[in-house]
């Protein structure tokens, strides 16, 4: 089963602290884990940015709406217990304990918005925006909006000159901290004349070492002989490592040959190419960035 959503966590929460003692975030997210059978599996899934499981961070924010409802409220650092509003709560033996239940309770009403101010279209709008967390929300939004980035970076690539296409990959090797300076890479990835080779280029900025390219604009899947090819070339330049970049894809024969070899070759396809680029902020410019930030409890650590 699919993991749930962060609301479906609110009611066990509540009635696991009925009991009025003190309990630990930790002892709550295994709790739920057995009540809903999470596997082990289910517990190692990330969210998009890596930074954070899926399970704890719903948890997270289970627990959060909970003491800003004031249905919990916490005792010290990584503990909370269940309030007198709670207790009344759970009296009432609500069917279902989500956002827009919350909102009856005036502390949420201001952490949201005060409800008179609320039509209730809007009303809706919150609660269909908060069925994921908010910050899985932020995580999965941004992700939507990347690959329709990478979608239109990748489509400008392949409408581009190849010339272009070979200054972009010099510049992209470069920002990752290949070559020393674009002006020693462009020298040192000019066409080479070697067969199956477009270029080498430092592996890194004192030299030490050479990494050959092979870079095409392709719009199919490049196959094996493409692959033994520039394998064969490397092996004439007496090379070890080589950089395959295309803007289309690898064939499974090709990703299989490239395993095998004793070169070490790394295959880039389109859709790695433009996730670099992007990362590298190369051909994209940033229009609006946020920074996610959280409590720092260490600050409010007192010294007695």
């Amino acid at each position: 089963m699919a993991i749930p959503d962060f609301e479906a966590f609110m009611l066990p929460t509540l009635n696991y602290a009925a009991d009025k003692q003190e309990h630990s975030v930790r002892e709550t997210i295994d709790y739920l884990t057995r009540k809903f059978t999470i596997t082990e599996d289910e517990r190692k899934e990330l969210l998009p940015s890596g930074g954070n499981s899926i399970l704890n961070n719903r948890i997270s924010w289970t627990l959060f709406y909970l003491r800003k409802a004031g249905l919990l409220e916490s005792t010290r650092r990584g503990f909370y217990k269940v309030t007198q509003i709670g207790l009344e709560t759970l009296s009432q033996k609500p069917s279902k304990v989500d956002t827009k239940y919350l909102q009856r309770f005036l502390p949420f009403q201001e952490f949201i918005r005060a409800k008179s101010d609320k039509t209730s279209e809007e009303d809706e709008e919150i609660t269909t925006a908060y069925s994921k967390s908010p910050e899985e929300s932020l995580e999965y939004s941004y992700q939507r909006l990347r690959e329709v980035l990478a979608g239109d970076l990748l489509i400008q690539i392949k409408n581009s000159s190849p010339d272009f296409f070979e200054r972009l990959v010099v510049e992209l090797l470069v920002r990752m901290g290949y070559g020393g300076s674009i002006k020693e890479a462009g020298k040192a990835i000019g066409r080479s004349g070697d067969e199956g080779i477009d270029g080498t280029i430092k592996e890194d900025v004192l030299g030490l070492d050479v990494i050959y390219i092979q870079a095409k604009k392709w719009d199919g899947a490049v196959g094996r002989p493409e692959i033994q090819k520039f394998a064969g070339a490397l092996q004439g330049q007496r090379a070890r490592k080589g950089i395959f970049i295309t803007t289309g894809s690898f064939s499974r024969d090709a990703l299989e040959f490239s395993s095998r070899i004793d070169s070490k070759i790394v295959l880039i396809d389109g859709k790695k190419l433009v996730d670099l680029l992007v990362d590298h902020n190369i051909g994209v410019s940033i229009v609006k960035s946020y920074e996610m930030k959280k409590i720092d409890s260490d600050y409010f650590e007192e010294i007695a």
